[in-house]
């Protein structure tokens, strides 16, 4: 048993913690996600400046010997580089998240571009490292110094372009005024194209939030559809349980409950009786309603239609109850039919016998009727059931419920019409006889 529940106990956390798991996963990926659209560019801009550092140094250790350097140059140019190296990696390590320009990485930035700016002075190849500003001047440079900022190192790459710092003459210094031109020009498209990206990056941001949230929502339906689910299976057995209880207690009602108040009346006359042959007939009839009853009791602990149906379509068995309940209190019954008679659902059928049963019951321990009679109407729709008496009758509204005359066999009769969309209705006055009146639809028997 331990291990049964141990097992048990796993399986169930597995279920439970299973899908938080799936969710929490979920959630890494959708953070990932949403970090990648704010900043397309988050890696370029963390580890840009590296490799363009790298790219310069190695294109002014090729060209050293063509540029003419001297070991004083080349110390300078090594002990730069390695701050500019230092400097990055500092950066690398204290920028925040998101980035927002301020005065360290403003400071950051115009130490970078001094560096790049002395170094390209010895080695215009240099000018590799300077072109990081073109895409970090917006990150880092308060709005108010990106346009000098851009300026400053568009000035040195034309420079490199041109020739090296400074033009020594005219033509010089007209060729580097239209790189400068020219490489700001291309920085402001570029720059547009990027602000343009950035654009669709943040409206992708905003509609995987959107999804995000629209995802939760859905799952925290699911969660509720699910426990509304399993709440509705709960009432749907209960209701179903205290249903069958209900059908048990009528069927008992109308089956052992009247079958042994028969059996009561037929022994008090065979107490009384004045001769034997007129007490052995009692007790035939005692014996009879004790069988019938036996077998009504048995089918319905199994819901099988009632033994008068069995063999006999419903005016059939009606007519045969009424003239056994007649022979059984000496009280004159009628049957009576009209309409089209047809074979009817199963249900319905039992319902109006069962209604029949116990309204004859209610008659012969209450009325005291010297004359009754029962009307099976079919009509277009609708089945009817009448039964009225002659007998001293009663107040429906002054009787308590569930006692007496109107107690669990009358609310028995509205329940079992109320379950087949029907009902039933009572009048009745003291002195002025009874009439019970059911209708439910007309269901056809299903062939």
């Amino acid at each position: 048993m331990t291990v049964t529940g141990a097992g048990s106990a796993g399986q169930t956390e597995g279920m439970i913690h299973g899908p938080a798991r799936e969710r929490s996963a979920a959630a890494t990926e959708l953070a990932d996600a949403v970090a990648t659209a704010e900043d397309p560019w988050r890696v370029v801009h963390r580890y840009g400046a590296f490799v363009l550092l790298a790219v310069g140094v190695v294109l002014v250790a090729a060209t050293s010997d063509v540029i003419g350097m001297s070991h004083t140059q080349w110390y300078v140019v090594a002990s730069l580089s390695a701050l500019a190296c230092v400097l990055q990696l500092w950066w690398l390590r204290a920028e925040p998240t998101p980035m927002r320009p301020s005065a360290a990485s403003a400071l950051v930035y115009w130490a970078r571009w001094a560096i790049g700016f002395v170094v390209a002075l010895i080695n215009p190849f240099f000018a590799f490292f300077a072109a990081a500003g073109y895409y970090d001047a917006d990150r880092m440079l308060p709005r108010w110094q990106q346009r000098p900022g851009i300026l400053a190192s568009v000035i040195i790459v034309a420079g490199a372009q041109a020739g090296g710092l400074w033009p020594d003459s005219a033509l010089g210094w007209a060729v580097f005024g239209a790189l400068v031109v020219a490489n700001m020009a291309f920085v402001v498209i570029t720059g547009h194209l990027q602000e343009k990206e950035q654009e669709r990056a943040r409206l992708q941001v905003r509609t995987i939030q959107e999804l995000a949230e629209t995802n939760e929502a859905l799952r925290v339906a699911m969660d509720e559809n699910a426990a509304l689910h399993a709440q509705l299976l709960v009432q749907a057995r209960e209701a179903g349980v205290a249903d069958e209880r209900r059908r048990l207690a009528a069927e008992i009602h109308d089956t052992i409950a009247q079958g042994l108040t028969g059996i009561i009346a037929q022994l008090q006359v065979v107490k009384n009786a004045p001769t034997l042959e007129t007490a052995r007939e009692h007790l035939d009839r005692a014996d009879a309603l004790a069988r019938h009853s036996l077998g009504e009791a048995r089918r319905s602990v199994h819901n099988l239609i009632p033994a008068a149906l069995a063999d006999a379509t419903l005016a059939e068995a009606l007519k045969k109850t009424v003239t056994e309940w007649s022979g059984r209190t000496g009280v004159r019954a009628d049957f009576t039919l009209t309409g089209t008679a047809q074979p009817l659902h199963d249900e319905i059928e039992a319902t109006l016998l069962r209604i029949t049963e116990e309204a004859l019951s209610n008659a012969a321990r209450h009325a005291h009727a010297t004359r009754l009679g029962v009307t099976l109407s079919f009509m277009a729709g609708e089945v009817t059931l009448d039964v009225r008496d002659d007998g001293r009758g009663f107040d429906p509204l002054a009787l308590p419920a569930r006692t007496g005359t109107a107690g669990f066999g009358l609310d028995g009769m509205r329940a079992r019409a109320e379950r087949l969309a029907g009902d039933v209705t009572i009048e009745s006055e003291p002195g002025g006889g009874t009439a019970i009146s059911a209708r439910v639809p007309l269901v056809p028997h299903e062939h």
